[in-house]
């Protein structure tokens, strides 16, 4: 069993009397396609974003099980004022449920919220939730602010007591240090670390500790930075025993790998050496299935490269697609 834990939704239309900062959906002439066209955006959307029978027919060509579907990144618009954020959040957790309603068990759906007023996306999580979605997807950071910010920590606390699952998406962010062509690789890595060690480092990790969260791309950088920091944390290579005299930041709660151990990450890292690394650093029971589809295409078949690593069953099968159960908040079934 598959499941792409890492995938992608856009609605089909927006309403006639949206606000001029809405995206909107223009048709292609001879074409099911469509065109997003949000502020200088204008990307070609296939027909498999948003129409469920397709949908369904590409994930049984590619031997996906299950989907999670979250809203395309650039809808992620942290910069709206927070009503027209709110509106647009609204419209698209709606086609979500709406989208995921044609086979429930196969498309679970991911909602969004304007995290750019944390009160009010902490309250829209209850209607989120009751919708039938099993959370939402946040960009890895809200107009500059880390998302381990205290200020978001009632979000995060809240989304715990829902038991809402959270989809960490990096995105890019304004650099002079690297030319535009690295926003989409080099950047999305290091938004990914950035976004991941602030929760670790800003407390959230702490405070939250049944929350359940992925980060797209494994986090991009993360693991190969947590071994120093668990090295300045404890003193010591190798997660031998602490030595605390060697200790630069020494404090008696769990490790920064300890902390990572509780995230979950998909496995899209484009090496099987990368993936082996990771699951030799946080463990198969940390690492999930994910493409990114329809945004970019799948291997084919789905997961080839997992495939290809002759991977004891019981790690295939936590990383194929038990952990996004539990990711989810779901139960396991066989």
């Amino acid at each position: 069993m598959i499941v792409d834990a890492h995938a992608h939704l856009l609605p089909k239309d927006y309403p006639q009397d949206a606000p001029e900062c809405f995206p909107r959906m223009e048709s292609i002439q001879d074409s099911t396609d469509r065109h997003l066209v949000f502020g200088q955006m204008k990307f070609r959307a296939k027909d498999v974003f948003f129409e469920a029978e397709r949908r369904v027919e590409a994930m049984d060509a590619s031997g996906v099980d299950a989907e999670v579907v979250s809203p395309m990144p650039p809808l992620l618009r942290y910069d709206l004022p927070a009503a027209d954020g709110l509106s647009l959040a609204r419209h698209v957790n709606e086609f979500a449920a709406k989208l995921c309603s044609h086979d429930p068990e196969r498309l679970i759906g991911l909602g969004m919220v304007p995290m750019q007023d944390p009160d009010t996306a902490t309250a829209e999580l209850a209607a989120i939730m009751d919708a039938g979605l099993a959370g939402v997807e946040i960009a890895s950071n809200v107009l500059d602010s880390s998302i381990g910010d205290e200020k978001f920590l009632p979000f995060f606390a809240e989304a715990e007591r829902l038991g809402a699952a959270i989809l960490v998406h990096a995105m890019p962010a304004p650099t002079h240090r690297l030319p535009g062509s690295g926003m989409g690789t080099y950047v999305v890595g290091i938004e990914g670390m950035l976004a991941a060690a602030s929760l670790i480092l800003g407390g959230t990790a702490a405070a939250c500790p049944n929350l359940r969260i992925s980060f797209s791309h494994a986090a991009g950088g993360l693991a190969m930075i947590l071994p120093r920091a668990n090295y300045f944390w404890g003193g010591a290579w190798n997660e031998e025993p602490r030595d605390l005299e060697r200790a630069v930041m020494p404090d008696d709660g769990p490790s920064p790998l300890e902390y990572a151990r509780r995230f979950y990450y998909d496995s899209m890292v484009f090496d099987r050496r990368t993936i082996r690394y990771l699951i030799d650093l946080l463990g198969a029971d940390r690492l999930l299935v994910g493409s990114d589809f329809p945004a970019m295409p799948r291997e084919e078949p789905a997961a080839k490269t997992l495939r290809s690593m002759g991977l004891p069953r019981d790690e295939w099968e936590n990383i194929g697609w038990r952990n996004a159960f539990r990711w989810l908040g779901r139960e396991p079934q066989g």
